[in-house]
């Protein structure tokens, strides 16, 4: 039976694997290795016989796990079914996140969906006990959070039914969203094919301060390539300063790259990893994964010299970058909170001045670094008790635990219209009711600045910086200090985790153990 855990057995044999399979790759290239060629090309199928040419040659490779989320996973297994295999080949999941619907609030909307999807839920979950796969249900987490807080770890090559898989690269995973059929095809044993992926570079120097949050470099990233400008190719963040960032805050940057069209984006592993991992109750991982440093990271001539090596190089330097604004209606509409205001102004954009709702989501924000430092400033700029979740955190402090941000977003959109200001990931025209007409415009931001900008009672002028005009509740002049150190004493990286080693936070803070199997099962929840 396959392990569904990520163990160090696992860990090692992956390990083991892409030592030799690189020795041969390096022999035949004769060149200095990326990143992403690592990790790839170290899981090749017949890396004797690979053709190898970015761009032009497709790979065939054996990823090590493979996600399913509920609505494509349904396909997949009655797909996988007719394969006559009795067990799938590689570790896999089944994560029932997608079918719950917003309609009133987070936890009467879990118990309708499981009343609705109940047949759905019966089937994945005795489909995942008879094929040893791993099953969590709904309401146990969103899919590429789970991953990355229960199996992602470095150099491992994930790939799952799930736009924003690529969120397992804060952990140094090279993790790839894919169809179903892709998916069944390696459940099945078959090898992975995929063009072999270009290599663009994001050198990162400086440090994070002040508002500035990891999502603004995603934000900025967009700009500069735009939502076409990293297709067929896979994006590494490399230099000194993506040491500096927190592993949670690598998975918001990596979780986004899909808006670019990229095959996947990804981080060297170093020591903010380890710190997740044992914080998330995996430290048995960091000594294996710290016993073989020189595949989890380019190689020292790739990261001197990054022009040699790369197809397209951005330099960006933390310590000067501003928070970032992108949208309405696409993710590379990106431009420095500073410079919005003129765009307000001009009449030839047409933008509304006001803020009527204000969504911090789970697809891209997914972290308690994120949510609670959020929780934190609309705490202080409301006057309101606002609690981290897994879904939406409104400027009314309304708690979507269960679903999905869209589906929240959908319902708040019908209500009124208006700005509104998304820590999320996608601002696309048509993607919820109503984006893209005259009432209705969407910005993407970092997850403190809609608690920031949003205060009870009080709609504001979104372009402003939060300094400019915070007041208290007795309208007196306010300063507001970002979330870089929390009320508690916590420092902007001591909330990377979800929890101590025993388990993950569930809704308010509160301990969720580690999941349970269910029989017949080696893994889920």
């Amino acid at each position: 039976m396959v392990t569904i855990e990520s163990t160090v057995e696992m860990a090692a044999k992956v390990y083991e694997t892409m030592e030799r399979n690189l020795a041969i790759v390096r022999r035949r290239l004769g060149r200095p290795l990326t990143l992403a060629d690592k990790v790839l090309l170290g899981h090749l199928d017949d890396p004797e016989h690979q053709e190898m040419e970015p761009g032009k040659s497709y790979l065939m490779l054996r990823p090590d796990r493979v996600v399913l989320q509920d609505v494509l996973g349904q396909t997949a297994m009655l797909q996988f079914m007719q394969t006559r295999r009795a067990q799938v080949a590689v570790a896999t999941t089944i994560h029932c996140d997608h079918l719950i619907q917003a309609r009133v609030e987070g936890q009467a909307d879990l118990r309708e969906s499981l009343t609705e999807n109940n047949e759905v839920y019966d089937f994945l979950r005795s489909a995942a006990a008879k094929y040893g796969a791993g099953f969590w249900g709904p309401g146990a987490g969103i899919i590429h959070q789970v991953v990355l807080e229960q199996y992602a770890f470095p150099g491992a090559l994930i790939i799952g039914t799930d736009s924003h898989t690529p969120n397992a690269g804060g952990l140094g995973a090279c993790a790839v969203g894919v169809g179903g059929a892709d998916a069944v095809e390696v459940m099945a044993g078959l090898p992975w094919e995929v063009l072999y992926p270009r290599h663009i570079a994001v050198y990162l120097t400086g440090k994070l301060g002040g508002w500035t949050a990891p999502k603004d470099v995603i934000l900025y990233v967009a700009g500069q390539l735009t939502v076409a400008g990293g297709t067929n190719a896979i994006v590494e963040y490399i230099g000194p300063g993506a040491r500096t960032i927190s592993a949670t805050g690598k998975a918001t940057i990596t979780n986004m790259g899909a808006e670019l069209g990229a095959t996947t984006s990804m981080f060297p592993s170093d020591e903010k990893m380890g710190v997740y991992l044992r914080a998330t109750g995996r430290g048995e991982l960091v000594p294996i994964a710290e016993r073989y440093p020189h595949l989890l990271a380019p190689d020292k001539e790739v990261e001197a010299s990054p022009e040699k090596f790369y197809d397209r190089v951005i330099t960006l330097d933390l310590s000067k970058l501003e928070p970032y604004v992108v949208g309405p209606h696409s993710p590379d509409r990106a431009r420095p909170i500073g410079k919005l205001a003129a765009e307000v102004a001009d009449p030839k954009n047409a933008f509304l001045d006001k803020i009527s709702n204000a969504l911090i989501g789970s697809c891209t924000n997914s972290s308690y670094e994120d949510m609670c430092r959020a929780a934190d400033v609309a705490e202080r700029a409301q006057g309101v008790r606002a609690v981290p979740g897994h879904a939406g955190l409104g400027a009314g402090a309304r708690h979507d635990r269960a679903r999905r941000p869209d589906a929240v977003a959908q319902e708040h959109q019908r209500r009124r219209p208006g700005e509104r200001v998304r820590a999320v990931h996608r601002p696309v025209a048509a993607r919820l009711v109503g984006d893209g007409d005259a009432q209705h415009h969407r910005h993407l931001v970092q997850p403190e600045l809609p608690g920031a900008q949003r205060r009870r009672g009080d709609h504001d002028e979104f372009h402003r910086q939060p300094r400019d005009r915070d007041r208290d509740g007795a309208g007196r002049a306010a300063l507001l200090q970002p979330a870089d150190r929390l009320a508690d004493g916590r420092g902007r990286q001591d909330v990377q985790a979800v929890a101590p080693e025993d388990g993950a936070r569930g809704a308010g803070g509160a301990l969720r153990p580690r999941p349970a199997r269910l029989p017949g099962t080696t893994g889920g929840r």
